[in-house]
């Protein structure tokens, strides 16, 4: 065999050898790659999620209105287990308008409308105070002006007769004028605002179909 063709097969010995080295230590690619993505430090923190979500957490419907842990707070948590449908923010809301309607009713003397929202115990306290009046001959001209403040003071919860009670601090201003049988202003007075504070408790039993709250009790 002459030389060039010895050069040749070595060269070509060489050639393969290298292109051995170069598979083993690089890889082989098969089909279509797309290019690497580098992302910048604000891409990176962008797709982060911003929060962690924990399981099992503090229901925020009950912790938003009491402390975590209180008697209050396991007593919410046990009306809701009875009842998923109950929220105590809405609760809250419709003992909002609930107390106005009751109040106004009982300053214009007008029980008769009010007789679903309030047990047979209120109903007889604010009867003796409305048949007082008219024994006397005594009207009254009440005005609402808003509730300033309204606070879950307490709740309770019965687990044999699943009744649930909650009980709201109020704080209330409106106007009230007395009069006498001429129409006198005997107490009161329609430019001075009167600012009155109550703690009402309401209840209802929550396995119960009627989803209504009525008025059990009342105090300062």
């Amino acid at each position: 065999m002459n030389s060039p063709i010895i050069q040749l097969l070595v060269l070509a010995g060489i050639a393969v050898f290298l292109i051995l080295r170069l598979r083993g230590v690089l890889g082989t690619r098969e089909g279509f790659e797309k290019p690497a993505v580098t992302r910048t430090d604000g891409e990176r923190r962008m797709a982060k999620p911003e929060f962690d979500v924990i399981e099992g957490g503090p229901d925020l419907d009950i912790t938003d209105h009491v402390e975590e842990g209180s008697v209050a707070a396991k007593a919410l948590a046990a009306m809701k287990r009875v009842d998923p449908s109950f929220n105590v923010s809405e609760f809250l809301g419709g003992a909002r308008g609930a107390y106005e309607m009751i109040l106004m009713a009982f300053e214009n003397s007008d029980l008769d409308s009010i007789v679903p929202f309030i047990s047979e115990d209120v109903y007889e306290a604010f009867a003796s105070v409305v048949d007082d009046r008219q024994r006397q001959g005594l009207t009254v001209d009440a005005k609402f002006i808003g509730i300033s403040d309204m606070t879950l003071a307490a709740a309770e919860f019965d687990e044999v007769t699943k009744e649930g009670e909650v009980s709201i601090r109020f704080k209330s201003e409106m106007t009230s004028v007395v009069r006498d049988k001429g129409g006198d202003i005997v107490e009161g007075s329609e430019k001075e605002i009167k600012r009155q504070k109550d703690t009402w408790t309401f209840s209802r039993v929550m396995d119960a179909g009627d989803p209504n709250w009525r008025l059990v009790a009342t105090g300062e």
